[in-house]
């Protein structure tokens, strides 16, 4: 019997149905591979793309980790944005990329977040025991060894001295949209994940913001593939640094760091 989770084995299967997908059929649009976190706003972007051009995008998101995997593997995609450098760098040095079009594109702010519309805030300074404050609850997170936002929210835990007494209550999920359902939907009172996620959702609220220096700068880079022969590929990445669909990525939460101004 398979030992795979869930997620693992959906991975799997996406993987194995974008192999299968006939080169012709890729042709006819772009597929990018992108970071949970960005569904919302990409999907806005991709919408208008499409009626500006009458041309397709399929969009593929995970969590940056998986995303990478799989293009390392031989996923076909043609643009990759991921919500951490170093999995970007892992594509480059593999020869994966068109280095010339790599690009920091995104900033972004990491957030705890609780169930609701109106919750107490969080004071984030010395006096602060998450643990306490989570009682028989849960502290929802993406993987913290793999997924990027799991990865920073680790970090700055334990830059505040909190890692070593609330690991242990965490649920880790394989991205950063999962565990943002998990306090949206009330299974968790709270969770660590992106600004912009939490624009994103009704079902949550912003109770304090980490400072930057408790992690590592976000950033998303992103790049068009080395193995790319998408003909529309070139032209929907210079579009996700247009001023329209930085007026997206701005309202969605995140920070632009590329574009060709808000004109």
């Amino acid at each position: 019997m398979c030992a795979c989770s869930p997620g693992r084995l959906f991975q799997a299967v996406v993987l194995v149905c974008l192999l299968l997908v006939p080169a012709q059929a890729r042709a006819e649009g772009v597929l990018v591979f992108a970071a949970a976190s960005l569904k919302t706003a990409l999907d806005q972007i991709a919408g208008d793309w499409r009626e500006q051009t009458g041309k397709n995008v399929t969009i593929s998101y995970a969590g940056s980790s998986s995303l990478a995997r799989q293009i390392a593997q031989g996923a076909p995609a043609d643009i990759f944005i991921s919500a951490s450098v170093d999995w970007m760098d892992y594509l480059q040095t593999a020869d994966m990329i068109r280095p010339e079009s790599r690009k920091d594109l995104l900033g972004n702010r990491l957030v705890l977040i609780a169930h609701g519309r109106e919750p107490a805030g969080v004071d984030l300074g010395g006096d602060m025991d998450l643990a306490e404050l989570l009682e028989d609850g849960r502290l929802a997170m993406a993987m913290v060894d793999s997924v990027p936002a799991g990865v920073y929210g680790k970090q700055a835990l334990t830059s505040l001295g909190q890692w070593g007494t609330v690991s242990e209550k965490v649920a880790q999920t394989d991205n950063v949209r999962a565990a943002l359902a998990l306090v949206s939907s009330g299974e968790a009172p709270f969770g660590i994940v992106y600004a912009s996620d939490a624009v994103a959702d009704a079902g949550v609220s912003v109770v304090a913001v980490f400072p930057e220096a408790t992690h590592a700068p976000i950033i998303y880079p992103a790049a068009i593939l080395a193995g790319s022969s998408a003909p529309d590929a070139d032209d929907f990445f210079a579009f996700l640094s247009s001023p329209k669909a930085n007026a997206v990525f701005k309202t969605q939460g995140f920070a632009t760091l590329s574009g060709q101004g808000d004109g």
